[in-house]
């Protein structure tokens, strides 16, 4: 029996980009929530210092276990069915986390829904970055950071709602929603040309491209391209320890400073900990939870502004701007802290230094990692090498968390002292992006990749 080929489906772009990346709305909602139920959970359970790190960063041990597998998970059942799995695992991991009678089993839970985080997070921005055209890349990457900071924003209105009734249960089972919504809008969503090429389907890889691209677009062009690159990787099988070939090894070592840059520039001790900071210093719990409001909003205002400028400016200008801004905010902020005494006026001062630095990171940090870390790998280790970024950027996170209320803690460095440090540690964030990493803004995947191999002699790609 001759098997026909499936009827060219017209696929609105805009949902196209809406649902791919609605992913991140997982990724930033479960990173924001545990800032607002925090407090309530430290009240519940008497937590220790310890114990707040151990149950902010279980997220992150998840993800770094999801982030490990997704590189497989990418190659064999497609990008569009691992973030489906993804939004299963953090619906049942959300469940658990909501119903969780003990400490322990809520950091179980938590690390449930970080394996699916992980699986998400390395694989949104491949998605994106794969379906969008180069002209629409940047900017398609960024909106990515967009839905993560509304997700941070939604769980901070959500906290802030819900504080008067410390209903920090229903706080977490807030995840499900997002997910459902995720998993059912990708059933009606292709998966990537590239993907589809890779693995014998031309007619759907080119329905897709129409849809995406554009009827204008050259798509003989582009097909070719993909299917040049696909050739050389069927040649060269890829292995995990090709990506310290040294044609691949400088891209490799740029998307391990981004992903480590993107956490210990101190971003998500402010996600995390900025109410429980400001109760520590002397604020209401209410209080608090509405300056977390504010930042929230500070964040997606921001990260929406820099999908307009993240094709025009570059991405290294972005990231040099965001790192000067955030080393003059956090030595604000810890002079702050040092110097002023009245609770007030304190509590204000910081606010406004929060403010600020989250304005240099989302310039430029915020959007700008995951959109580079897509592009810089070539077809063959893109997979492989967006886990490891994710693996190394989840790890970063889980470090952060951990340490921060050990560090913050007023028996040691306190709080003021903590900000000093990460500014010192955007200091040397600026000099090593100086001096390591290039522009990729204009350039189509292809073209990247096709001039990496041009650039480095045979001899060396062996």
């Amino acid at each position: 029996m001759t098997r026909t080929a499936p009827p060219r489906r017209t696929i609105n772009r805009t949902t196209l980009y809406f649902f791919g990346a609605l992913g991140g709305i997982l990724f930033g909602y479960d990173l924001g929530v545990i800032s607002g139920a925090l407090p309530f959970i430290t009240k519940v359970w008497s937590l220790t210092s310890w114990d707040k790190g151990i149950i902010t960063a279980s997220i992150s041990v998840g993800a770094v276990l999801g982030a490990i597998f997704s590189p497989r998970t990418n190659e064999i059942i497609g990008r569009r069915r691992t973030i489906m799995a993804a939004a299963v695992v953090v619906v049942l991991g959300t469940l658990a986390a909501t119903f969780s009678p003990t400490f322990t089993l809520l950091v179980i839970s938590r690390l449930i829904i970080g394996i699916g985080i992980g699986f998400s997070s390395s694989t949104v921005p491949t998605y994106l970055s794969e379906l969008a055209p180069a002209r629409l890349r940047g900017a398609m990457g960024a909106l990515n950071q967009i839905f993560i900071v509304l997700g941070i924003l939604i769980a901070f209105l959500v906290s802030y709602w819900l504080g008067s009734a410390a209903n920090w249960r229903a706080m977490f089972a807030g995840a499900v929603i997002p997910a459902v919504v995720l998993f059912f809008g990708l059933i009606a969503l292709p998966e990537t040309p590239r993907w589809l090429l890779k693995n014998g389907r031309e007619d759907e890889a080119r329905s897709v491209l129409v849809s995406s691209h554009g009827g204008s677009s050259d798509i003989d062009g582009e097909l070719a391209k993909i299917r040049e690159v696909v050739r050389l990787d069927t040649e060269e099988k890829g292995r995990i320890r090709d990506l310290w070939a040294p044609w691949v090894r400088p891209m490799l070592i740029v998307a391990v400073l981004l992903a480590v840059g993107q956490q210990f520039c101190g971003v998500n001790a402010v996600n995390a900990y900025f109410p429980t900071m400001l109760i520590g210093l002397g604020f209401a719990t209410q209080a608090a939870l509405l300056s977390g409001v504010l930042l929230g909003i500070t964040k997606f205002l921001f990260t929406a502004w820099v999908v307009f400028v993240v094709d025009r400016w570059g991405r290294k200008p972005l990231l040099l701007i965001g790192n000067v801004i955030m080393v003059v905010t956090l030595v604000g902020a810890g002079l702050t802290v040092l110097n002023v005494k009245d609770t007030g006026t304190l509590g204000v001062l910081m606010l406004v230094m929060m403010i600020l630095y989250l304005v240099g990171y989302e310039l430029g940090w915020g959007a700008v990692v995951w959109v580079m870390m897509a592009e810089v790998f070539p077809l063959r280790e893109r997979a492989a090498g967006m886990g490891v970024g994710s693996v190394v950027l989840w790890a970063a996170t889980g470090i952060v968390t951990a340490v921060f209320p050990l560090m913050s803690d007023a028996k040691a460095l306190g709080i003021g002292g903590s900000m000093f440090v990460f500014a010192a540690v955007n200091v040397v964030l600026f000099g090593l992006t100086k001096w390591l990493v290039p522009e990729t803004k204009g350039r189509s995947l292809e073209q990247i990749e096709l001039d990496l191999r041009a650039r480095t002699p045979l001899r060396a790609k062996v």
